[in-house]
C-alpha cells in the first residue's frame, strides 16, 4: 500500500511539472516537414484527433508570451483584456468583427509572432551578443562546429544529411545578408529563419527544392519525385492519400506537376490559406447567430476561444488529472 502510494505520488508530481510547463512552448521558423516542406504556421493547430487551443490564442494575440501570461488571467481579467484588443481589430468601430477585419487580425499576429520566434532564435545564436549573426556564430550553434574550415566536415556518407542541410543553411544565410556584410541583423536574421516573410527568399528556396527533388532535372517535380524515398516504406493508403493531396491541393493547373508558383506554394504554406481557415474556425465557434459577424458580445462570452484564461488552464488540468486516475 504504501509503495502505491508512493508512486502515485511521484507520478502526480510528475504529471503536474508537465501540466505547469508552457503549452506555447513550440517553434515555428525553420523548422521542416518529412516531406521537404517548411512547417506551416498551424502545424500544432491539430495533433491527431485533438485540437490545439494554444493556436487560436496566439493567432488573436500574435505572441506566445501574451497567450501565456492570459493563460493564467482570471476571467474577467482577460475579457477585460479582450475587449480592448477588439476595439483596435473593429477597423470601422461598429461593434461588430468581419471576416476580413479577423483576417487582416491574424494576417498582423501571425507577423508578430514570426518576429518574435526570430528574436528567440537571435538571442541562442548571438555568442558575443552583438545584436548581429555571423554564419560562424549560426553554425556553432546549429551543427557544433567551432572552427572556420567547413570542407571535409561532416565527411563520409553517414553524414550526408547534415552536409546538406548546413550547405543550404548558408545559401539561404548569404541570400538573407542583403548588404553583403558577412552579417544577420534582425530583419535580415528574421527573412532567414522565416523565409515566407521574405520575397527575396523564394528563388533560392525554389533552386534548392528543384536540386534536392527534381530527379529529371526537368524544372518541373511530378509526382514520383515529391514522394521519393518516402514511398517505399509506406502502404498503398498512404500513397492514395499523399497522391491526392498533390492532385488536389498542390497542382492547381492540373497538369500532373508542379511549377515554379506550385513548388513555392507547397514548400512555403501560405499565411493568407492558414489566417482564412482560422477565420472560419473562430466564428464556427463563436458566430452564436450565424448572422457572418461576431458582435462584441458574442466574442467575449467565448473569450477562452479566442485567448484562453485560468478558467481554462485550470480546466486542462483537471482534464489531465482525470486521464491519469482512469489510467490507475
Amino acid at each position: 500500500m504504501h509503495v502505491f502510494l508512493f508512486s502515485f505520488v511521484i507520478l502526480t508530481s510528475s504529471l503536474c511539472i508537465q501540466v505547469s510547463a508552457s503549452p506555447h512552448s513550440h517553434k515555428h521558423g525553420a523548422e521542416r516537414e518529412i516531406d521537404g516542406a517548411y512547417s506551416p504556421r498551424d502545424h500544432s493547430h491539430y495533433e491527431g484527433e485533438d485540437h490545439n487551443v494554444e493556436f487560436d490564442h496566439e493567432a488573436i494575440l500574435g505572441s506566445t508570451k501574451e497567450a501565456e501570461e492570459f493563460d493564467h488571467l482570471p476571467p474577467e481579467e482577460a475579457k477585460k483584456r479582450l475587449a480592448v484588443l477588439l476595439t483596435k481589430m473593429d477597423t470601422n468601430s461598429d461593434k461588430e468583427i468581419t471576416t476580413t477585419e479577423l483576417k487582416q487580425w491574424i494576417l498582423r499576429s501571425f507577423k508578430s509572432l514570426s518576429e518574435e520566434e526570430s528574436r528567440e532564435k537571435m538571442m541562442e545564436v548571438d555568442l558575443d551578443k552583438d545584436n548581429q549573426v555571423t554564419w560562424n556564430e549560426y553554425k556553432a550553434e546549429t551543427y557544433g562546429v567551432d572552427d572556420e574550415v567547413e570542407d571535409g566536415l561532416f565527411s563520409g556518407k553517414e553524414h550526408a544529411e547534415e552536409k546538406a542541410l548546413m550547405k543550404n543553411d548558408k545559401e539561404l544565410f548569404q541570400t538573407a545578408d542583403v548588404n553583403k556584410d558577412g552579417t544577420l541583423s534582425a530583419e535580415e536574421f528574421l527573412a532567414f529563419t522565416h523565409p515566407e516573410e521574405a520575397p527575396h527568399m523564394l528563388e533560392v528556396i525554389l533552386r534548392q527544392t528543384l536540386e534536392e527533388k527534381d530527379v529529371n532535372k526537368d524544372g518541373f517535380i511530378d509526382f514520383q519525385e515529391y514522394i521519393g524515398d518516402r514511398g517505399q516504406s509506406k502502404d498503398k493508403a498512404w500513397l492514395i492519400a499523399e497522391k491526392e493531396k498533390f492532385d488536389h491541393e498542390l497542382d492547381s493547373d492540373a497538369d500532373g506537376r508542379l511549377g515554379a508558383r506550385e513548388i513555392i506554394g507547397w514548400v512555403l504554406p501560405s499565411t493568407e490559406e492558414i489566417a482564412a481557415e482560422e477565420v472560419d474556425h473562430l466564428f464556427a465557434s463563436a458566430d452564436d447567430d450565424h448572422d457572418g459577424l461576431l458582435s462584441f458580445e458574442e466574442i467575449l462570452e467565448h473569450h477562452d476561444v479566442f485567448v484562453g484564461s485560468e478558467a481554462t488552464d485550470y480546466g486542462d488540468h483537471l482534464n489531465n488529472i482525470h486521464r491519469f486516475q482512469d489510467e490507475l
